[in-house]
């Protein structure tokens, strides 16, 4: 059986400019631009401030301090922190979104074995 790696495994820097599909296993830390595609089936995907992201995401956990224009989807959580900027739909059992966050899209939110329930859709919710 192999031992989990602890930290990030894989650092793509501020000056990194990236296009394609992103696979990975372990913690990824993103704080330059990418466009494309992310997958992880038991990963973490951690978007830095700085960092602009067009992309689909599909992985474990994700969590986003940055900019992303892309559905992001998490078998287990997902988290929003300020400053960041999300411009696609969330999906995931657990959905943490801080004030100061600017969101615009839709979130489910359910287990895994549970089948899809009501989208909310936050503008029309507010209104």
């Amino acid at each position: 059986m192999k031992k989990a790696k602890k930290g990030i495994q894989t650092f793509l820097g501020p000056d990194t400019t990236l296009e394609g599909k992103l696979a990975f296993e372990g913690t990824v830390r993103l704080d330059g631009h990418f466009t494309g595609t992310i997958e992880s089936k038991d990963g973490l995907m951690i978007v830095g401030e700085k960092a602009v992201v067009r992309a689909d995401i599909l992985v474990h956990t994700a969590t986003v301090h940055g900019e992303v224009s892309g559905n992001i989807r998490a078998t287990h959580c997902i988290e929003l922190h300020p400053p960041a900027r999300v411009n696609g739909d969330l999906n995931a059992p657990v959905v943490v979104i801080d004030a100061g966050v600017v969101f615009h899209g839709n979130c489910t939110m359910k287990p895994d074995n549970e089948p899809a329930g009501k989208t909310i859709n936050l503008a029309e919710w507010q209104n």
